[in-house]
């Protein structure tokens, strides 16, 4: 059988091919904004929101009722920015792996539209800004702050160790609880460790759903999950944690002494956890994608049944 011709006469390699998004632009202001509108998740709010929520929750808990309002916008902007800032560098620690995930093959670091210095100089930008708010608060506040970024720094490298990054995502998500608590009462209370310990146990029911998502692509690269740690168990795990967290928010609410409208969303969120069993029973990467975002609304509902409660006491 005849070789190919391309074998009689020598010809230059072509090119490597890159993607659009991949070529150097220089730095035109108006190409980069929105890629690194990208990186930041600005296109995505779900990661804000279910920072967002667990953030109020502590506010109005410390509170007893609305916080003053600009504890309120200092917690709430921050909890963009420190969100931001956490997308920035998780991407940046997994751009090893992005590539080969077919989730995250088209994010900004993993095509190379937004170089890895780049990356560092944004989250550095973002939580500097992030700490400028914490100085309008008080001491503890800043003090508290300090292990925050520590945690949204070091999370995203959890998971080429140790099988728990979602618990270790758990306790960056919830540090805003007693963050809040010590913004507002000036002293972490119980009821604010109760409250964080609660959240540590949703955001890793949540997450895992996220991880199960990426489960067969973390296999192959090596990556760690509690996703790969539960196997063919994860179905009674999750129901586990959800369990859990549905105690540990029956707690709070009885520490708290919220009223009516609290145990009310907690059967509401209930049904919607129920839910996500229902949607993830199959194990698809949509079905397990759309459980983790629907976590969205167990958030918003707990907020609703605590705003309730103090606004009809």
């Amino acid at each position: 059988m005849p070789r190919s011709s391309s074998r009689q006469e020598p010809r230059r390699r072509p090119p490597r091919p890159s993607r659009p998004e991949a070529a150097a632009s220089g730095w035109d202001w108006r190409e980069r904004l929105p890629r690194y509108w990208k990186l930041v998740r600005g296109d995505r709010p779900i990661g804000w929101l279910l920072l967002l929520w667990p953030t109020w929750w502590g506010l109005w808990l410390a509170a007893e009722g609305v916080p003053p309002w600009h504890l309120w916008l200092i917690f709430t902007l921050g909890v963009w920015l420190m969100r931001s800032a956490g997308c920035v560098i998780n991407d940046y620690a997994d751009r090893w792996l992005d590539p080969h995930v077919e989730r995250t093959r088209e994010r900004p670091l993993a095509t190379g539209a937004v170089q890895p210095r780049e990356a560092l100089v944004l989250f550095v930008v973002l939580c500097l800004l992030a700490f400028v708010l914490v100085l309008f608060t008080n001491r503890l506040v800043v003090l508290l702050s300090v292990a925050g970024v520590v945690l949204a720094a070091s999370y995203p490298y959890l998971k080429r160790y140790t099988w728990f990054p979602q618990v270790y995502l758990g306790v960056a998500f919830g540090w805003s609880i007693p963050m809040a608590f010590a913004a507002v009462r000036g002293e972490i209370t119980t009821l604010a460790w109760l409250a964080f310990a609660t959240n540590v146990v949703w955001a890793t029911a949540y997450d895992t759903w996220y991880a199960m998502v990426d489960r067969e692509d973390d296999l192959r690269m090596g990556a760690r999950s509690t996703a790969i740690l539960f196997g063919e168990m994860d179905l009674v795990a999750q129901a586990l944690l959800y369990a859990a967290f549905g105690f540990g928010l029956l707690l709070v609410g009885q520490r708290a002494g919220l009223g009516l409208p609290y145990w009310i969303a907690l059967g509401v969120a209930a049904l919607l956890v129920a839910r996500q069993f229902w949607t993830a029973r199959t194990r698809s990467r949509e079905g397990c994608f759309a459980a983790f975002l629907q976590n969205n609304a167990v958030g918003g509902v707990v907020f609703a049944g605590i705003a309730a409660s103090y606004a009809m006491a």
